[in-house]
């Protein structure tokens, strides 16, 4: 496990697992949100996405958490490792109200309020996006160690499985 890529809905607990991951791996870790993001809310260019994220890619280890479905065949072309968090819609807006109000390193502003597009982002997850994430999975399998969370609990058996 020296390139991981971390997909799943927005609220799934991406960024904090792969933050438990980057402790245990020692692999360096990119948030996509980071990449994409400015503070001011705004985000840069697709370009200047795409040459930040090639150049990752280009390096030997890393943990790269984030959905980002534009170039997510692009980074499990790259991968060796996938981690899909597969929860349901009502855990993800659970996870998604939970952090309002915090700092965090996965985002350059904190969040006041459960955006509406987000929300929505997240219920619709499981009809508008998964179904290509596992369109992209089965074409990959074969190459690919790929791990399926349905839950927080299988998740975080995982986890306390690799501090062993």
């Amino acid at each position: 496990m020296e390139k991981v890529i971390i997909i799943g809905c927005p609220g799934a607990g991406k960024s904090t697992f792969a933050k438990k991951l980057e402790k245990l791996t020692n692999l360096p870790l990119y948030h996509l949100d980071m990449i994409w993001h400015i503070s001011n809310k705004t985000n840069i260019s697709r370009e200047e996405f795409d040459l930040r994220l090639d150049k990752i890619l280009k390096s030997s280890k890393w943990i790269i958490d984030g959905n980002y479905q534009r170039t997510l065949e692009k980074r499990l072309i790259e991968c060796d490792t996938v981690f899909l968090l597969d929860f349901s819609a009502h855990e993800c807006l659970l996870g998604a109200k939970s952090r309002i109000g915090k700092v965090r390193d996965d985002l350059p502003w904190v969040e006041d309020k459960l955006d509406y597009k987000l929300e929505n982002s997240i219920i619709n997850f499981p009809k508008d996006k998964l179904p290509d994430i596992y369109r992209l999975i089965e074409k990959y399998k074969d190459e690919k160690n790929i791990i399926i969370f349905k839950s927080r609990e299988q998740l975080n058996n995982y986890l306390e499985e690799l501090y062993k």
